[in-house]
């Protein structure tokens, strides 16, 4: 895992000293991500930078890496898990290494392929791959998104970078609020790629490959999605059997490293079966890393330290105390980029900081699991609600009509009804955004492709909306890779490996969501062998939610006051500074809470937008109007 930088200027065909300069500036912002060595290299017109955290390839892995013909430069931020097996076929076929690294098969794959190439790859990864003969550079990013992209054309110049913070350095970028990222915070888990908090600023959307040629255009592939369910007839063993094929090769792939490695450990039911698995592979003494709460109605510990001692681990538990929130909300807003709605970032960025002070530079973790194997609540709701079990009021006509143009289903409900959170978005809006919502309300801009909702079960269709809207830009990236890479540690996700997310689509519903079980066939594959301990697979599904802005606000922390000032609100023109006055005396009071993930607390979008402001924004500044992307 490192951090990639650079640019391409089509209007001079020259790299100036400046140039140089300013990518060094881009590179520097990335050390986070790459602290054991840089590098930059300059041709015609274009430059790219390099930061490295080794991990494969220890002593020649360097980046850029070029091909035999030195005619193909790559830099690569991520991991390819199945190199081995791709460069024994790439030698057969002719082709010669220089390295090492794991990353180097992709430049032989070009040369073989083309841009075919993409699927052989199972990884995470995002790269810029410039050919130097044809005059075109690629920039992919992996299938599941697990490593962030970012790009915008300006000046007759394309820019990118592993984070937005290294594009801000070029000149020719100026910093500018897009509002309708702001509003899909407020109504979705998070962003949703192509969309950032900052105007032009795009996020490549997972699966995506773009080309840009040598006169600036740029073309917008998609070579992956998650596949449309597919029915099969057979039993559940030969599905049990199949899964815990793919289950343990992803972990076998995920375990390879020059480096040691360990894993978190929650004490559920995903992380332990990692956990247990990687003790069947190698019968090695592995660093387990959980995070401990001092509220003994929320720890975990017993749980974690039960599953320590099944697997042989030396556990490693952080105690996380609710006063490291606001302490650590700055630094995560910071490498994350945008506003949050909750803050268990910090809590994630405290863990990923214990993992390198021990020396631990990769951690494998569970996420994925409750995507694609049916582990949220919402999937019971879906049941329930197919069986009239809820006794909800009937949707009105005008909420149909805009979740049937969301996700091409009336039926379909996710997280919250649209006409309730319209309503309440546009009150918390000051008066110039609310004159011009209709402009800036997320849900009149691209959501989501509702072609690939047709021909799903509920089960399925709520899965690719998770995918697609919570996983990709929230799990396992402003939650996942960033507040990890912070502390220069690479996360890897064996529930996310490419053949083990195809082979999910396969699994019959009922097999994930039995009865009102879910996951139900991890479950199973939890007791194959008495895999997992009984303790953890007898437990109720524990979804911890970290404390919000009531308990900032209580603790009258005078960064967060002033942040939530009426003068600042007013001043800054976002919210409606009346509004937030109401807001902050209800959330004040003794035994207040908002019950998430059912309610938005939007004090901390307030709040962590408010940070967001003051690290990437000029201090004088003023909404822009908000416009459709164009490139």
């Amino acid at each position: 895992m490192c951090g990639i930088c650079g640019f391409v200027k089509f209007s001079e065909r020259v790299i100036s000293p400046e140039d140089e300069i300013v990518l060094r500036r881009m590179n520097a912002r990335l050390i986070h991500r790459g602290p054991d060595a840089q590098h930059a290299v300059f041709f015609d017109n274009v430059a790219l930078g390099f930061t490295r955290l080794s991990i494969i390839g220890l002593s020649n892995g360097m980046q850029p890496i070029y091909n035999e013909r030195k005619n193909l430069v790559l830099i690569c931020n991520g991991e390819i898990f199945n190199y081995i097996e791709l460069k024994k076929s790439l030698i057969t076929k002719g082709h010669s290494f220089s390295t090492e690294s794991d990353v180097e098969v992709i430049l032989h794959l070009y040369e073989e392929k083309g841009t075919d190439f993409l699927n052989d790859l199972n990884g995470q990864f995002a790269f810029a791959l410039y050919d130097n003969e044809k005059k075109v550079l690629l920039c992919a990013r992996d299938q599941m998104g697990i490593i962030p992209f970012f790009y915008t054309f300006v000046g007759n110049t394309f820019v990118f970078g592993s984070e937005i913070k290294a594009i801000l350095e070029h000149p020719l970028v100026p910093a500018n609020v897009d509002v309708v990222g702001l509003d899909q915070v407020l109504t979705f888990p998070g962003l949703i790629s192509p969309r950032t908090m900052f105007y032009n600023i795009r996020s490549l959307e997972n699966g995506h490959l773009l080309i840009i040629n040598n006169e600036g255009n740029i073309k917008d592939y998609t070579y992956w999605d998650l596949p449309s369910p597919l029915s099969e007839e057979r039993s559940e063993a030969s599905f049990l059997e199949e899964l815990n094929h793919h289950f343990e090769n992803a972990v076998r792939l995920r375990l390879r490293s020059d480096v040691p490695s360990g894993f978190y450990l929650s004490g559920g039911l995903d992380s332990s079966l990692i956990a247990m698995t990687v003790y069947q592979l190698t019968k090695q003494k592995k660093q387990a890393f959980s995070i401990d709460f001092p509220d003994a109605n929320i720890t975990e510990t017993n749980y974690q330290r039960i599953v320590a001692e099944s697997c042989n681990a030396d556990l490693y538990q952080k105690t996380f105390f609710y006063h490291d929130i606001s302490e650590q909300l700055q630094q995560a807003i910071f490498h994350c980029e945008c506003p949050i709605k909750e803050t268990y970032n910090t809590a994630s960025l405290h863990l990923s900081k214990a993992v390198r002070e021990n020396n631990i530079k990769v951690i494998l973790s569970g996420e994925g699991a409750d995507e694609f194997f049916a582990g949220y609540v919402g999937y019971r709701f879906d049941r329930m609600r197919s069986e009239n079990l809820l006794g909800e009021a009937a949707v009105t006509e005008e909420e149909s009509r805009l979740r049937n143009r969301i996700w091409g289903d009336a039926n379909f409900l996710y997280e919250s009804n649209f006409t309730d959170s319209q309503a309440l978005r546009r009150s918390l809006y000051a008066e110039r955004l609310r004159s011009s919502f209709d402009e800036i309300n997320c849900l009149n801009h691209h959501v989501i492709d509702t072609a690939k909702m047709q021909g799903r079960d509920v089960l399925h269709k709520r899965s690719y909306v998770d995918y697609k809207l919570r996983l990709v830009d929230h799990l396992v990236s402003d939650h996942g890779d960033r507040m990890a890479m912070a502390n220069s540690v690479e996360v890897r996700y064996p529930f996310l490996d490419k053949n083990l997310v195809e082979f999910s689509t396969r699994v019959p519903s009922n097999l994930k969501l039995n009865e009102f079980t879910e996951k139900y066939i991890l479950r199973r594959l939890g007791e194959k062998e008495k895999r997992v301990p009984k303790q953890v697979l007898d437990r109720e599904k524990f979804g911890f939610v970290a404390p919000g802005s009531p308990y900032l606000l209580q603790r009258n922390n005078e960064y967060i006051n002033d942040i939530l000032s009426y003068e600042r609100i007013k001043r800054q023109g976002y919210f409606d500074a009346d509004l937030i006055e109401k807001l902050k005396k209800q959330y004040c009071q003794p035994g207040f809470t908002v019950n998430v993930p059912f309610e938005t607390d939007l004090l901390i979008v307030v709040i962590t937008f408010g940070i967001l402001l003051d690290q990437f924004f000029e201090t004088k500044h003023s909404p822009r109007k908000a416009v459709a992307y164009s490139v």
